[in-house]
């Protein structure tokens, strides 16, 4: 499976948003959570209406406009866009949202992404949220440095989630505050 990663062109909104409804269907359902299709589809499905779009069509002209401060590029299997990864930087940068479709994963696209999305965060920390009962996410995001926090938040009352983060990379001091660089296995 080939997988190219590329900028997405504006146009490219109309399959984000159906995009990420279909992977929070296949990733997030949890009957213990209380995380049904039905749950998903009441809190996320806007993803996937015209106004959801617009604001995916808003977000990428804006990385765009501002690619210093907003990241966003595209997972292509030919011509079907089967995942993405955003993030943007303000006092630290932030991760997310990161989703690849079920059958794309495990195929080294994430790899590809985070390796982009790393280099594009310049060695600043780096925080994201993960779903808690979302093993293969969270072991991803540690062989990239990421370690959970302590912190978490229940998303719209039922999500559970856990913060993660990543220290400046050593050597890269920009965004870093002085002292503060990452550890040597990082």
């Amino acid at each position: 499976m080939t997988h190219v990663i590329e900028v997405p062109a504006p146009d490219d909104a109309a399959s984000l948003g159906p995009l990420q409804l279909t992977v929070w269907l296949q990733t997030y359902p949890n009957a213990e959570a209380g995380v049904d299709d039905a749950w998903i589809r009441e809190h996320r499905g806007s993803s996937a209406t015209a106004e959801g779009i617009a604001r995916w069509r808003e977000f990428i002209e804006a990385a765009g406009r501002r690619p210093d401060l907003l990241f966003c590029r595209v997972v292509r299997s030919g011509t079907e866009i089967v995942g993405f990864l955003c993030g943007r930087r303000d006092e630290v940068v932030t991760l997310g949202p990161m989703y690849l479709l079920e059958q794309s994963r495990g195929h080294g696209a994430g790899g590809l992404l985070m390796e982009e999305f790393l280099a594009w965060a310049e060695g600043a920390p780096v925080h994201l949220w993960v779903t808690e009962y979302n093993d293969r996410a969270a072991r991803f995001y540690e062989r990239y440095g990421f370690e959970a926090t302590g912190e978490r938040e229940l998303w719209r009352g039922r999500l559970p989630n856990v913060r993660m983060a990543r220290s400046c990379t050593p050597g890269v001091e920009r965004g870093c505050a002085p002292g503060h660089g990452g550890s040597s296995d990082t």
